[in-house]
């Protein structure tokens, strides 16, 4: 039996139910280690520091994320973490857009606060959870995770970028890259997603956004 604390990651924006989401998993793992990032950036470079990490708490819209592209991104870079996506949203069509995006559990944010501990627990021992749903799986959404998996890191990361309207200039600044790299970065893209332009590459990011799927 394995004796080592958890290490658990939260990403949410909102510091209050951060705490909230702390004390839930105290009750139920008072040995876990708990650290918190408040945006899709932060989180990113908080993996790359702390890999060993068990567990991930996700928000849908927190600063830098583009609905289920944080957990795209994540389980893309990460696979061996598994990630529990935490939402306002109840939809079933949300819901399971998040278990075919590759998350291994889904807690509505009106959910009492043992759920929280419950489902973290349940994942941990290498188990899923999702409230029950009615939504069909979508193809279409397959086909876009299935396309979405061949970008590298790199690519996803200028993806975003494409998705905020930067242009490569500003994408070399953003991501510390040379301009030509960011171009080679843009062709493969467009190419991998059978994009023809980046404005229809932006489209499919935007198609990531919960609400999209309702």
């Amino acid at each position: 039996m394995n004796t080592t604390p958890p290490k658990i990651l939260i990403a949410d924006d909102h510091p209050l139910l951060r705490s909230a989401i702390i004390h839930a998993l105290r009750e139920a793992l008072p040995t876990a280690l708990v650290a918190e990032v408040a945006s899709a950036n932060a989180l990113t470079h908080a993996l790359a520091l702390h890999s060993e990490t068990d567990l991930i708490l996700l928000d849908l819209t927190m600063p830098g994320a583009h609905g289920f592209s944080a957990l795209l991104q994540v389980r893309g870079e990460h696979p061996e973490i598994p990630v529990v996506v935490i939402s306002s949203s109840e939809h079933p069509r949300v819901i399971r857009r998040a278990q075919q995006f590759g998350a291994a559990g889904f807690i509505p944010k009106s959910s009492p606060a043992e759920t929280i501990g419950h489902v973290a627990s349940v994942v941990l021992e290498g188990g899923t959870w999702f409230p029950p749903m009615i939504a069909e799986r979508s193809e279409a959404d397959s086909l876009l995770a299935a396309k979405l998996a061949q970008l590298t890191p790199q690519q996803f990361r200028v993806l975003e970028c494409l998705a905020d309207g930067l242009l490569n200039k500003q994408i070399a600044h953003e991501l510390g890259l040379a301009e030509n790299t960011v171009k080679v970065h843009v062709t493969a893209i467009l190419k991998k997603l059978d994009c023809h332009s980046r404005t229809q590459a932006a489209v499919l990011v935007k198609s990531l956004a919960p609400e999209a799927a309702i």
